[in-house]
């Protein structure tokens, strides 16, 4: 089955009162709230329905508690694959007293539900398992349709019966498709189901807890969460780049907890005994406290035990990988330290763009920044070395310039945002000093936040590379980029989300309290561009556009129902460095004329096209005939491809000889290889990128050799290949 449950998963679950027979192994579901959690629902509801510090607050009125009702249920069962409409007329009750269970902690009901939501995901994999002891026809014309969004609940448990039928038998048939016997089948999936099922039964009662109260966040607004005090932590150092603990990414595998990746610099690399398939399976703490079997442990819960602060000792017990899982155990102590998450790291790299038609060579920097990531704290204690996107950024910038290359590409593909100060730090290294972005809080002041230094860190070509993906502060730097004329815009129209969020530590309230209610991050302002236009729903739109590799109604802040609408404000007086306008339709022509030969952006487009047009048709083949010939098809694709790369002198893919679909997921595949893969997919062709340091390199070669055209995109320019003086 490929099962949607809720996002909140990864490897957890949970139990409940009326599932205890079945499940008598796992935690038991409270039947009321803790007083933490009391007292943490009424400091929400105070924040966002009940004060003005919010954006947009709403009132936890009727409108309110059924919009809240059906978003739980929607984190809990998006897919419409457990609950029936019996079920849901039974949850009618809540339903009215939603009010009640937030203001006032009362959140029996929300356990309530979550109890025959464990239940029913019981019955429902254990139907699963029973289907595999069959043999299933795929001659017939069986399709599975995958996309319940908007279907009715399931009338009757025949209804979902059928629905769970075809979904296993689908994921039968991508096994034997990729080459797996009966019996190995059966077993994978008997054992896939099985561990999903765990998965949901050690889901405790702090993460119900949260599922529900962030179903009341999102009903006030989409970018508005609750996170508990674990959660929290994990957040902030995703926005930091850095932890404390032993450096090495864990994942979980059947019971145990095994490292995929030993990261550069940490402990673990330094001491050099842990590599990636080791597993753990015993954590103490100090020199000397006793070990503590973590066999079948949540992830989450192992990962609390190995980290600590800095200077602290852990032990760990582990299988080396070679040994299988039950070789012998082998005991290491390491010294937990600050650990730098350089993968999420700006990277630098540089293209270059071969000579042309007597156009000369060109090296382009790339700069590839995946978040605006920034060590709060490290930046409170002012800290010589804190983690910010905007020093790493500089320093690459430095490297260019050293280099003398002939321009840089900023990539911020699927960069989802992060720091609003990083924004606007970055877009100071491009400009001199100016406005960056106007934000307007909840009681209407403006507020423009500039870049209040007069030196940049790179004043020649510039391009921004943008997809949907692009949100956020990624919108905030390449919009004032482009109302600045200061560099090329280059891709799809990005994400469109226009809002401010903050952290709001709900610990500062109760004097004296420390870690134990969590933290809400929660929308306090929208940001305008500094020519006074909104990002929100309409985006950053490119100066020169690639096609859309996803549809705006399908991703993006236009998809959210709450989101808020389009408006201007005021421009503020900004510097106009360029204005491309006139360089624009010479650039299309040559981007147009290149494509047209350019392999790898071809096929790159037809993948796009057939992506899309697959996700339009919402479900399924189930006649093994049919699914067999579309993968030897797209098999004979991707080795004509890799033969007209070879013979063409092109960079080759990496994972050509991988097939698209093993059947397995991602916990089932050996880990080792699997993040192997991950980092050779990282070296595949791409010719989004290449095309756009292409497009930059027209910029300089035509800028250069036509100074009337020159004086005209770039009237303040007082020397050649200079774009901002």
């Amino acid at each position: 089955m490929k099962f949607k449950a809720p996002a909140f998963l990864m490897a957890l679950a949970l139990t409940a009162p009326l599932a205890l027979a079945a499940y008598a192994d796992s935690p038991a579901l409270p039947s009321a709230a803790t007083a933490d959690q009391v007292t943490t629902s009424k400091l929400v509801y105070g924040l966002l329905s009940d004060s003005r510090y919010a954006y947009r607050p709403r009132a936890l009125d009727a409108a309110t508690s059924k919009d809240v009702f059906k978003r739980y249920l929607e984190t809990l069962d998006g897919s419409k694959q457990f609950f029936t409409q019996a079920d849901i007329t039974r949850f009618a009750p809540f339903e009215a007293n939603i009010a009640n269970a937030i203001r006032g902690g009362e959140l029996e009901p929300a356990f309530q539900v979550f109890a025959v939501y464990k239940q029913r995901v019981g019955e429902r994999i254990g139907y699963a398992r029973k289907l595999l002891k069959q043999d299933f026809d795929f001659s017939t014309d069986d399709r599975f349709e995958y996309d319940r969004k908007d279907v009715p609940w399931a009338a009757s448990n025949a209804e979902l019966d059928e629905l769970w039928r075809k979904s296993v038998k689908n994921d039968w048939l991508r096994l034997k498709l990729a080459g797996k016997q009966p019996a190995e089948i059966r077993k994978t999936l008997d054992k896939r189901y099985a561990t999903l099922e765990k998965s949901v039964n050690e889901l405790k009662g702090e993460d119900a807890f949260q599922f529900f109260l962030n179903a009341y966040t999102s009903a006030v607004d989409p970018h508005t969460d609750y996170f508990t005090p674990r959660t929290a932590e994990n957040f902030n150092q995703a926005m930091s780049l850095s932890l404390e603990g032993i450096g090495a990414q864990l994942q979980r595998q059947d019971d145990m907890v095994v490292i995929r990746e030993v990261i550069a610099g940490g402990p673990a690399a330094v001491n050099g005994t842990l590599k990636p398939g080791d597993r753990i399976v015993g954590v103490g703490q100090g020199k000397s406290g006793p070990i503590e079997d973590v066999i079948g442990w949540r992830i989450d819960d192992v990962v609390a035990k190995i980290r600590g602060k800095k200077d602290t000792q852990v032990r760990l017990e582990f299988i080396p990988a070679e040994e299988g899982v039950d070789g012998k155990h082998h005991a290491l102590v390491l010294t937990r330290q600050k650990v730098r998450l350089a993968e999420q790291a700006a990277k630098g790299e540089t293209l270059t763009i071969p000579a042309k038609d007597g156009e000369p060579a060109r090296k382009v920097g790339v700069i590839k920044l995946p978040t605006f990531y920034q060590d709060f704290e490290g930046r409170r204690r002012n800290a010589t070395d804190y983690a910010s996107a905007t020093r790493d950024v500089a320093k690459l910038l430095a490297g260019f310039k050293a280099d003398k290359l002939d321009g840089v590409v900023l990539d911020l593909r699927n960069n989802g945002g992060g720091s609003l100060d990083e924004a606007i730090e970055l877009t100071g290294l491009f400009i001199e000093q100016g406005p960056v972005v106007q934000v307007r809080e909840s009681g209407g002041r403006v507020t423009v936040n500039s870049d209040r230094s007069e030196a940049v860190a790179w004043d020649g070509p510039l391009a921004v590379l943008i997809n949907r993906g692009s949100a956020s502060a990624s919108e905030i730097f390449a919009g004032a980029i482009q109302d600045y004329g200061r560099g090329l815009v280059i891709g799809e129209t990005t994400f469109g989300k226009g809002t401010v969020q903050n952290i709001v530590d709900l610990d500062r309230w109760p004097s004296g309290e420390a870690q134990r209610f969590g933290q809400v991050k929660l929308t306090i302002a929208q940001f305008f561009r500094v020519s006074g236009s909104s990002t929100q729903h309409k985006g950053v739109v490119p100066d020169l556009a690639f096609p859309a590799s996803v549809d705006a109604t399908e991703y993006g802040e236009s998809t959210y129902d709450n989101a808020l609408p389009w408006t201007r404000i005021a421009a503020v007086p900004h510097t106009q460095y360029g204005n491309f306008g006139a360089l624009l339709p010479k650039l299309e022509a040559r981007h147009a004329s290149r494509i047209a030969t350019d392999k790898e952006f071809q096929w790159w487009n037809e993948d796009v096209e057939q992506f899309r047009a697959e996700k339009a048709k919402k479900y399924i083949s189930l006649n093994e005939a049919e699914r067999r010939a579309e993968r030897e098809k797209q098999d004979r694709q991707r080795t004509d491809r890799q033969a007209i790369r070879k013979q063409l002198g092109l960079d080759l893919d990496p994972l050509a000889d991988d097939s698209n679909d093993d059947g397995l997921t991602g916990n089932e595949r050996d880990i080792v290889k699997d993040a192997a893969r991950e980092k050779a997919a990282e070296k595949r062709p791409d010719p989004l990128l290449r095309e756009s340091a292409s497009i930059l390199a027209d910029a300089v070669n035509l800028l250069e050799n036509d100074r009337p055209l020159s004086a005209q995109v770039l009237p303040q320019s007082t020397a050649v290949g200079r774009w901002a003086d």
